[in-house]
C-alpha cells in the first residue's frame, strides 16, 4: 500500500524541528516531511506524488520568504493530487484577512496559532488524519493504533467495512 505523508513548511527551523519531535508519535506510520519554503514544500510534494504515496495532511506557516504559506495551500487546494490533504495554518502572524482567504480559498481544515502545544497540535493532527483515512484508504483498520481508533471502529462497523474491503 501507498504511504500517506504529512508535509509540514516553516521557515524557521526551530518551529520545524518542534513539529517534527511534537509529530513524532505519527513518523512510523504517517512519513513526515519537512521544507523550509513554499518552493521545497513543492518539490517535497512533487517526490511525494511521484513515488506514488499520497498527501494526507500539510502543516504550514504563512509569513514565509517568497510565497506565502496561504499562496501555498491555494495552489494544493486546486491539485488533483493535493487537493484532498487536510490543511492546517499554524502561524502567529496570519491576519484576519489571510486566514479568511485561507478558509475560502484554501480549502483550511484548521488554524493554531504560535505558540501551539504539542498536545493540542497532536489532538488536530489525529482528528484531521482519521478523516483522511476514512475517505481514501481501502483498509482504516491499519491505522487504528495511531488515529481515533473509536471513530474507525464505528465507521467500520456503519460502513461495513473489512480489511478485505
Amino acid at each position: 500500500m501507498n504511504q500517506i505523508c504529512i508535509l509540514c513548511v516553516d521557515d524557521e527551523p526551530e518551529v520545524l524541528e518542534a513539529i517534527e519531535r511534537d509529530l513524532r508519535e505519527f513518523d512510523d506510520v504517517f512519513p513526515v516531511e519537512i521544507a523550509e519554503s513554499a518552493q521545497e514544500a513543492r518539490n517535497l510534494w512533487g517526490q511525494i506524488d511521484s513515488r506514488g504515496d499520497q498527501l494526507g495532511l500539510i502543516v504550514c506557516d504563512h509569513l514565509m520568504p517568497g510565497e506565502t504559506g496561504v499562496e501555498l495551500l491555494i495552489s494544493m487546494d486546486h491539485s488533483t493530487t493535493a487537493g484532498s490533504a487536510r490543511k492546517v495554518l499554524l502561524t502567529g502572524q496570519a491576519g484576519h484577512e489571510d486566514t479568511i482567504e485561507a478558509i475560502n480559498r484554501a480549502g483550511l481544515d484548521y488554524y493554531i496559532s504560535k505558540p501551539w502545544t504539542g498536545e493540542h497540535l497532536q489532538e488536530v493532527v489525529r482528528k484531521l488524519l482519521t478523516e483522511y483515512v476514512l475517505e481514501h484508504s481501502p483498509d482504516p483498520m491499519s491505522f487504528m493504533a495511531v488515529l481515533d481508533a473509536q471513530k474507525i471502529a464505528e465507521a467500520i462497523h456503519k460502513n461495513g467495512m473489512t480489511s478485505d474491503s
